[in-house]
């Protein structure tokens, strides 16, 4: 959803934007391709292999920092700026990661369990699951994966990990196939498990929930916020966040306000949520979960 993306921005040429999923740059180049010469680019990333890729940008008005975009406030004060025009979020795991064996990711590929955006810092997947708790284990299946079978697979990996390590993607896709009992048609049985470890290990949750607000408080008027979503759980915490500030806020029950006296919403939203084209669902099938939100800073 690129274009609709960009589009979703309304870019204005002198205005000053904020890329937080830089991924491989093909949103930022699109971005940069609508910016006049007093505009600029910030984006942000904290995958190493995505700020390694940003060097093929050669453009006086981008920026690249290696962050997680919870970091939003101090990435963007850190460039000398007050406010942004536009915040872009492209979130989940980009195709480099996924078809990379080395970054354990895909239970399609073996590889070692890591699952890590950073692979600079925090622990890995298999360290995390050589030592947490079955309870623990269980839990973070069943709220980050929706996973009905969370006991049994809890169970298994702990089980396992008594006769010898797990290190690998393919230990843990094996695991969990033995474990769940049936399963909706076409989809692995170990997709909601492998889901739910990376977004907990990774935060995704707590980092999307600090760069909604930190974005939301850097808008200028008329700036734009633009948010791509891949699974429920990310998709329904950017729509409750879009719809709570695109209402008034709650006046205390009994108090006597004026309709001119009351506080006003900080955001508008603009348009319906878009999905994927089926054209490209069909070039891009990976696509087809994806979920476009975009709501616009109201002036104060």
């Amino acid at each position: 959803m690129l274009a609709e993306a960009v589009d979703a921005l309304a870019i204005r040429p002198d205005g000053l934007y904020v890329d937080c999923t830089f991924g491989r740059g093909g949103h930022s180049r699109a971005i940069l391709e609508r910016l006049g010469e007093g505009g600029a680019l910030l984006a942000l990333d904290r995958d190493p292999a995505a700020v390694a890729a940003a060097a093929q940008i050669e453009d006086a008005r981008f920026r690249i920092v290696h962050a997680r975009f919870g970091k939003l406030s101090e990435c963007v004060a850190a460039q000398g700026w007050t406010h942004v025009d536009g915040a872009f979020l492209d979130l989940g795991v980009s195709s480099p990661q996924i078809d990379s064996a080395e970054r354990g990711f895909s239970f399609r590929l073996d590889g070692p369990l890591d699952m890590r955006m950073d692979t600079t810092t925090g622990h890995s997947a298999e360290q995390w699951l050589a030592q947490a708790p079955e309870d623990q284990i269980k839990e973070v299946i069943k709220t980050y994966g929706e996973e009905r079978f969370a006991g049994p697979i809890a169970r298994a990996i702990v089980a396992a990990r008594s006769r010898s390590a797990v290190r690998t993607t393919g230990q843990l896709a094996k695991i969990v196939g033995q474990a769940v009992r049936t399963r909706e048609p076409g989809q692995d049985p170990a997709t909601r498990t492998f889901q739910a470890i990376r977004i907990f290990v990774n935060q995704e949750l707590e980092e999307l929930s600090l760069a909604l607000d930190r974005a939301l408080a850097l808008l200028a008027p008329r700036g734009r916020l633009v948010v791509i979503t891949f699974h429920s759980l990310e998709d329904r915490l950017v729509k409750r966040f879009m719809r709570s500030h695109s209402q008034p806020p709650p006046v205390p029950r009994g108090l006597a306000v004026r309709e001119a006296d009351r506080p006003r919403p900080l955001l508008r939203l603009v348009g319906k949520p878009q999905q994927p084209s089926a054209q490209e669902i069909a070039a891009n099938p990976r696509s087809r979960s994806a979920m476009l939100r975009v709501a616009e800073r109201l002036a104060a």
